[in-house]
């Protein structure tokens, strides 16, 4: 799961830079709602890692036994 969030994260970030430099170089060529619709596809990744990483670690913890707001995390 964090690989797959890694992963959304880099192609945001890659994203972030070809727009960026796409939009100086086209100007009101760039297609904006095409890149928009991509920056969405990758959020709802994000949020798919976030959620499915929640799910599964409480599934795990509750076959191991333990109540998920129970567990305290060193810090």
């Amino acid at each position: 799961m964090n690989r797959l969030r890694r992963a959304a994260q880099k192609a945001q970030r890659e994203l972030d830079a070809l727009e960026g430099a796409l939009k100086h170089a086209e100007g009101s060529d760039f297609p904006r709602d095409t890149y928009a619709e991509v920056e969405e596809a990758l959020s709802r990744i994000l949020d798919f890692t976030d959620e499915e990483g929640a799910r599964l670690q409480e599934k795990i913890l509750h076959a191991g036994g333990l109540e998920p707001g129970r567990v305290k995390r060193g810090g």
